[in-house]
């Protein structure tokens, strides 16, 4: 471990295999460490024996859940947005070659007391129970208006400026109902809160065209998922990496990142050996996770998320027997401040045994009783064979890596999707690089 690198990377996860990837494709020399002996850190998908290990050490998985190699459980859910960002990079990055992925079966919202599909085509807009006939018609002109919406022309504006009107001012002109903006911010724009509505509209609007071209894709729903569990994609990015001359070290312990007397970044101490590079870039469990290291405090909490694997030996009730779905519950329906997702997907995604569904149900922890807060979630889901739960920090870095060159990414969100690990994957490859990180564009295969 004698040589010096320009690129040591620290965790295994989505975000950081991504840009071990990329560094290795851009010629740099990347060296990859992981204390765990598997990939994926908190973005891993477990078998059965490694989800015992985890959540009830010493306890044996029951036969009746089948064989362990059929279970690939995912620790964070989240589906990739068909149109979306990390379509771009693993399109980009020819990751494509090691996935295979498949459509999610459908995306529905909690309104009212039911279960509705979130409509993916005109015909199921019609029908939906979503709205009433006269509010179909208000929203149908609201969706003409964001589909012809053009910048250079302002005949399509209707006298809107969407970088300085907020979102409640385009939903008032277009009078539409608190309970379709509710459904339009959180299920379709995947908002949190309704923090987004006094906002200027733009990111709105960018995110629900996000949903519609997503959705137009490959019909049924706008996500797509790889087969095998989430956990393929930061192995696919680590392959990339590898190919690249990338080097790989799990089950390694790290116990010091060192500093020279300026504070600025010298290498990683595992043992008895310290490898040197320029730069380091690396998870927050890695910098102290909200605990002082080297005298200093690198990264802050900034909220915590509480997450459920519930195994099911059932689909989830009326959601039309999809073998996948999401489920969004928009917080004003049980009056809290955010959203609460189920994520689930069964033996079709190769991720369980036949006959069992896996469905997590997770949001931001807001009181001092996490549980109950998930209750809502775990009523529509039926009867729960099992359950398995977490309360995960969500960190973030109080510096950029600039000074120091110690670049440390953020903990993953309770969002559903993967947008934001891009934006941070973007937002860390500038502080490292210099640059932008440019994609070109391409078409991704999926199966039905």
């Amino acid at each position: 471990m004698d040589e010096e690198y320009d690129v040591i990377v620290l965790g295994t996860g989505l975000t950081e295999c991504i840009l071990s990837g990329l560094l290795s494709k851009e010629g740099k020399k990347v060296l990859h460490m992981d204390r765990n002996d598997y990939y994926g850190g908190d973005s891993a998908s477990l078998n059965l024996t490694q989800l015992y290990r985890k959540f009830r050490p010493g306890q044996e998985p029951p036969a009746e859940l089948g064989r362990d190699r059929d279970y690939a459980v995912d620790l964070i859910p989240k589906f990739i947005i068909a149109s979306g960002e990390l379509t771009q990079i693993l399109v980009h990055t020819d990751v494509t070659r090691y996935l295979e992925f498949k459509q999610i079966a459908g995306s529905f919202v909690y309104r009212d007391g039911k279960i509705s599909k979130v409509p993916s085509t005109e015909m199921e807009a019609v029908r939906s129970p979503l709205m009433g006939l006269f509010e179909k018609r208000r929203a149908k002109k609201f969706f003409e208006f964001l589909q012809n919406w053009k910048d250079e022309d302002p005949s399509t504006h209707q006298g809107i400026n969407l970088d300085k009107d907020s979102m409640k001012t385009v939903y008032e002109k277009f009078g539409l109902e608190p309970g379709t903006q509710d459904f339009i911010g959180h299920a379709m724009a995947l908002y949190l809160d309704d923090d987004y509505i006094t906002k200027p509209a733009r990111p709105s609007y960018d995110r629900i065209v996000l949903y519609t071209s997503s959705m137009a894709r490959y019909g049924k729903s706008p996500y797509i998922y790889p087969l095998y569990g989430l956990g393929e994609l930061p192995q696919s990015f680590a392959r990339l990496s590898a190919i690249y001359g990338g080097t790989y070290m799990l089950d390694k312990s790290i116990d010091e990142i060192v500093t020279d007397d300026q504070g600025k970044f010298v290498g990683v101490r595992s043992g008895g050996e310290t490898v040197k590079a320029k730069q380091v870039i690396g998870d927050p469990s890695y910098f102290g996770a909200g605990k002082q290291t080297e005298g200093k405090l690198r990264v802050v909490e900034e909220s915590k998320v509480i997450r459920a694997i519930c195994v099911l030996k059932h689909p989830i009730p009326e959601t039309e027997d999809s073998d996948s779905c999401q489920i969004i519950i928009p917080q004003n329906q049980v009056g809290r401040r955010n959203d609460i997702y189920i994520a689930m997907v069964s033996s079709t995604h190769n991720v369980c045994a036949k006959g069992i569904h896996i469905a997590i149900v997770s949001t931001i922890v807001e009181t001092d009783k996490p549980e109950v807060e998930i209750a809502p979630g775990l009523k529509l889901l039926g009867p729960i064979h099992d359950k398995f739960v977490s309360i995960s920090p969500v960190y973030t870095p109080t510096a950029t890596g600039l000074d120091d060159n110690i670049f440390i990414t953020q903990s993953y969100d309770a969002t559903s999707h993967f947008e934001t690990v891009v934006e941070d994957v973007q937002d860390v490859w500038k502080r490292v690089t210099g640059s932008d990180l440019v994609l070109k564009k391409q078409e991704l295969e999926v199966q039905q």
